[in-house]
C-alpha cells in the first residue's frame, strides 16, 4: 500500500486572557492597537471558524493549546509574593508593565512554537521538534517550556518524534520557531530544502543588522537546529532578511514570504543577496523548477505588505490540487492588494485561488493567518501515532465552540487583567481544555 503524505497546520487557540497590550516593539499592528479593548470570545471563535473552514476543504487540521495566563509563576520569580490575588494586584500596582507582559495572549500565534522537521529531511527518520526560545520580547520568552510540554503530548511516540529543549535563553542564540523557517518540497513526504531566514550574526558584529528594530532571529540560531534536527548541508539554506525592511517594520519573515511545495511568494526587498541564495535553494532543490514568485514595490509597497499582512496568509494546497492563499480580509479591503491577488491568479504561476478570512482580533495584535499555525508534515503512520483529540472533525469544532462560549469574556479591557476571577476563569477553561485535547497535566497549576 503506497504511503500517504499530509501537511497538517497546527492552529493556536486564542487564550482567554487575549488582549491587546501593545508589547511587541517592532510589530507595528500591536503597537498602533495597544491598550484597545479586545474580545477574547470573538477572537477564539475566529480562529476556530478559519481551522473549520480548512478541514472542510479538506486539509488535516489540528488544535494547539494556549498558555496559561496570568503567568502567576513568573511573578513570584520576580519577587511577588502573598496569594495569588496579593500577586496578580502588587504586580500591577507596582509593575504594570511587567504584569501586562505576564498577561500576554501571543501563544495563540503558534508560527512562533517550535521549529519542525519533517522524517523525510532528518538524519534518523523521525520527525524532530525545537521549542522556540523567543528571548527577544520577555512575554514570549515565558512561553518555551509550557509548548515543549503540549508539543509532547501532542507527539508522544517515541518511534516517530524526537523532542529538543528549547535553546540557550540567550539574544546570541534568539530564535522565532516557524515564522523564520520554510520547507520546499516537490511532495509532503519528499525530501525537502529547509530554508532558515535570519536577522542578524550574533557572534560577528560587522555583518549587516537592523538598526531601528531588533533582529529577533540570529544565524547561529538557525544553525544549531538544524543540527539538531540532524540536517545536512544538502537540504540547508541559511538566508538573511533585509535589514531595511526588519525596520520597516517586518519583524518576522513569514511576514514578507512564504512557501509551499515547489513556490516561494516574497516581496522584492524581502532579502539580501537574494539571486544567488535562489540560486542555491534550485539547486539543493533538484530538477523540478521552483517558483520564485516576487511581489515588486511598485505593486504593493512594503507598508501595504505589512499592514494587510498579504506574506502572513497561508499558502496550502489542498485535495483539489488547486494551490490556495488563506488570506485576512484585510488583504480583500485594501484596493492594491486585492488588485494584485486578482491579478495573481491569472499569471502563469502555481497559485490560482484566494480565500478571505476574518481574523481581525488576531491582526489587530499583530499575527495574520500564517502567525495562527504551525506546520507539521507527516506520514500516515505518524499521522496515527500523533494525538487524535488534537485534530479538527465536526465534533471536536463543536465541542471547542461550547467550551469558548461557556469560559471566555466577550471584552476585556486591560485593566481587567488585575481580576482574581480571570485567573480561577482561565484555569478552570484550560483544565477542562486538557481533557477534551486529552493532553495530561501540561501546565504549572496542574502540576502543582
Amino acid at each position: 500500500m503506497t504511503m500517504q503524505h499530509f501537511e497538517v497546520n497546527y492552529d493556536g487557540l486564542v487564550g482567554p486572557t487575549h488582549n491587546y497590550a501593545g508589547l511587541s516593539f517592532g510589530n507595528v499592528a500591536s503597537l498602533a492597537n495597544a491598550k484597545a479593548t479586545s474580545s477574547p470570545k470573538s477572537a477564539a471563535l475566529q480562529g476556530l471558524m478559519k481551522m473549520k473552514a480548512l478541514h472542510d476543504m479538506g486539509m488535516k487540521q489540528g488544535v494547539l493549546a494556549p498558555q496559561e495566563r496570568p503567568d502567576i509563576y513568573a511573578l513570584r520569580r520576580l519577587g511577588f509574593t502573598g496569594t495569588d490575588g496579593e500577586v496578580l494586584y502588587k504586580a500591577a500596582t507596582e509593575a504594570p508593565a511587567i504584569f501586562q507582559a505576564v498577561c500576554s495572549a501571543s501563544s495563540m500565534w503558534t508560527a512562533n512554537a517550535a521549529t519542525v522537521s519533517p522524517s523525510a529531511d532528518t538524519a534518523n527518520g523521525k520527525v524532530h521538534f525545537t521549542p522556540a526560545n523567543l528571548t527577544n520580547k520577555f512575554h514570549r520568552s515565558l512561553e518555551p517550556v509550557t509548548s515543549g510540554n503540549i508539543l509532547k503530548a501532542m507527539f508522544a511516540h517515541e518511534r516517530y518524534f524526537e523532542h529538543h529543549t528549547h535553546l540557550p535563553d540567550n539574544e546570541h542564540f534568539g530564535d522565532e520557531g516557524a515564522a523564520n523557517h520554510t520547507r520546499l518540497c516537490e511532495q509532503y513526504g519528499h525530501a525537502g530544502v529547509e530554508i532558515f531566514t535570519y536577522g542578524r550574526c550574533a557572534f560577528d558584529s560587522t555583518q549587516p543588522a537592523p538598526r531601528k528594530f531588533p533582529a529577533r532571529q540570529t544565524l547561529e540560531a538557525s544553525q544549531a537546529i538544524a543540527r539538531l534536527h540532524g540536517l545536512t548541508d544538502d537540504n540547508t539554506v541559511y538566508l538573511q532578511q533585509n535589514p531595511d525592511v526588519i525596520d520597516q517594520g517586518v519583524f518576522h519573515n513569514d511576514v514578507i514570504a512564504v512557501g509551499n511545495q515547489n513556490v516561494l511568494f516574497y516581496h522584492e526587498q524581502a532579502f539580501r543577496d537574494t539571486e544567488q541564495k535562489f540560486a542555491e535553494i534550485q539547486q539543493k532543490f533538484g530538477d523540478t523548477p521552483v517558483h520564485f514568485i516576487e511581489v515588486k514595490t511598485d505593486e504593493v509597497s512594503v507598508q501595504d505588505a505589512v499592514s494587510t499582512y498579504l506574506f502572513n496568509t497561508q499558502l496550502i494546497t489542498p485535495p483539489d490540487g488547486i494551490m490556495t492563499l488563506i488570506a485576512p480580509t484585510e488583504c480583500e479591503e485594501n484596493p492594491r492588494v486585492k488588485a494584485y491577488l486578482e491579478s495573481l491568479v491569472q499569471r502563469d504561476n502555481p497559485i490560482k485561488r484566494v480565500e478571505f478570512f476574518d481574523v481581525k482580533q488576531s491582526m489587530r495584535n499583530g499575527g495574520g493567518p500564517a502567525c495562527l499555525r504551525l506546520r507539521v508534515a507527516l506520514n500516515d503512520e505518524e499521522l496515527k501515532a500523533a494525538n487524535p483529540n488534537c485534530l479538527m472533525s465536526d465534533d471536536l469544532y463543536q465541542r471547542l465552540t461550547q467550551w469558548v462560549d461557556k469560559h471566555y469574556r466577550e471584552e476585556l479591557a486591560v485593566n481587567d487583567l488585575r481580576d482574581p476571577a480571570l485567573l480561577e476563569e482561565s484555569r478552570s477553561a484550560l483544565d477542562e481544555l486538557t481533557q477534551i485535547l486529552k493532553l495530561g497535566s501540561v501546565y504549572p497549576f496542574q502540576q502543582d
